[in-house]
This record gives structure tokens, C-alpha cells and sequence, in this order.
């Protein structure tokens, strides 16, 4: 109960100055409240955003696509990570590609998105689950060709089978790498969430994002950052408590 304590109290401390700077430099005009409203205004603009069911709306929306972005991009990242890590002719003809595609960021992507799949809801999937994959395979690829020898040279001494040793000593050495990839990729799903809602949206936190700042809404942009930040922060959480759970192993 301490530790939970200090951990609120490191969380909560912080923020609340962070807040009250914040307000201060509003009510005395250190800097534009146009530009930078105080948080009483950010705060009031979200509860309008709540009363008119925008903030539930885009926050299910965006919810709902970087789910999907990310469940079709960890899939394939994990998979094509395990092949190019383990067969040789995967890793000759796939990693090179894919090392060169790590660069590109998602919003360049947003182009050829809507060329190949339309303004509906596809590309946007794309955009996601491409930033995803990346950051998955490139973590599973990793872990998965650098389990050390020993592990390997000792469950075949053992007389292990190749599926027992693949099972029993490959999934578990490299799943900290493999967990590490999906927290990564589930991060990079919110922030390649907001260039694919960019084009082609009616709803959701990027294109709220974009509509307030056609309208030099800065409160609402800010209700949109915030979002955003809770949203990341929030999953990133949930992946810490996982890992402490799924790999104890690594904790030992």
C-alpha cells in the first residue's frame, strides 16, 4: 500500500504544479490566452465537448481504429518476425525491405493510403497497422535471432526436440523482446492515429484536432492533446502490469 502510495503521490504532485504554472501564467498574461488558454478553459471546453457527445464519440472512434491498426499489425509483426528470424530465405528476402521501409514516417503514408484503399475506414486501418508491424517484427526479429547459444546447445543436450526447444527455450527468451515490440507498437498506434485521421474523417481525436485548429480552437486542441496523452499513458500502464505478470521470469 506504501509503494502505491508513493507511486499516486510522484504521479499527482508533479501535475497539480504543473497545472498550477500553467494557470498562473494565463491569469497574468505571461503568455497569449488566446494561444494558450488557461486549464479552467480547456477544462470548460471539454465538458461542452462531453455535454454535446463529441469527446465519447471521437474517443470510441479512435478507440475502435487503433484497436484494429494494432491487432492486424502485431499479428503480422510477430509472425513475419518468428519466419525472418528463424528461415533463412525469410530474413534474405524480407528484413532487408522491411529495414528500409522502418524510416518512413506514418504520415507519408497517408497519401498512397488513399490512393490504394479510399477515404473510408481501410486506409486508416493501414496507416496504423503498417507503423505497428514495424515496430513489432523489428523486436521479435531481434529477440528471436539473439537467444544465446547456451540456452539452445543445452535442451539439445537434453535431447530436446526441435519443437520442445523452439516451445520451451526460443518463445521464452525472446518474449521480453517480443512484449517490449507490442508495448512500443501500442504507443506508435496513437501517434500514427492522428496523421491517418487526418484525411477522409468525420469523427475521431485527429480529426478533432485538425477541425479545431482550421478554427483556432486552441482549447480544443488541447482537450484533443490530453486525450491523447491519457489514452497512451494509460495503455502504456496496462502493459507494465501485463508484462510483471505474463513474464515473471524476467523479473527474477
Amino acid at each position: 500500500m506504501r509503494s502505491l502510495a508513493v507511486r499516486v503521490r510522484n504521479l499527482v504532485v508533479p501535475l497539480v504544479a504543473i497545472v498550477a504554472v500553467w494557470q498562473l501564467a494565463s491569469s497574468i498574461a505571461i503568455v497569449n490566452p488566446v494561444l494558450f488558454p488557461s486549464p479552467a478553459k480547456v477544462l470548460l471546453a471539454a465538458i461542452d465537448m462531453f455535454r454535446s457527445g463529441v469527446l465519447l464519440k471521437d474517443l470510441l472512434v479512435s478507440l475502435r481504429r487503433a484497436a484494429a491498426g494494432f491487432v492486424v499489425g502485431a499479428s503480422l509483426g510477430v509472425t513475419l518476425g518468428l519466419l525472418t528470424s528463424r528461415v533463412r530465405l525469410f530474413s534474405i528476402g524480407l528484413s532487408p525491405l522491411f529495414n528500409l521501409l522502418r524510416p518512413i514516417p506514418a504520415i507519408a503514408l497517408v497519401p498512397i493510403a488513399v490512393v490504394w484503399f479510399g477515404i473510408g475506414e481501410e486506409s486508416k486501418y493501414f496507416v496504423i497497422a503498417y507503423t505497428v508491424f514495424l515496430a513489432v517484427w523489428l523486436n521479435t526479429h531481434h529477440g528471436m535471432e539473439h537467444v544465446p547459444d547456451t540456452y539452445i546447445r543445452a535442451a539439445r543436450s537434453l535431447g530436446a526436440s526441435r519443437s520442445l526447444e523452439f516451445l520451451q527455450v526460443v518463445v521464452p527468451a525472446s518474449a521480453p523482446h517480443i512484449f517490449a515490440g507490442l508495448r512500443f507498437g501500442a504507443a506508435l498506434a496513437f501517434l500514427s492515429l492522428v496523421a491517418a485521421e487526418l484525411t477522409g474523417a468525420s469523427s475521431g481525436i485527429g480529426y478533432r484536432l485538425d477541425e479545431a485548429r482550421q478554427y483556432i480552437l486552441v482549447d480544443r486542441m488541447f482537450v484533443g492533446l490530453i486525450e491523447l496523452g491519457v489514452l497512451g499513458a494509460t495503455l502504456d500502464t496496462l502493459f507494465v502490469w501485463l508484462g510483471r505478470r505474463l513474464i515473471h521470469w524476467e523479473q527474477a
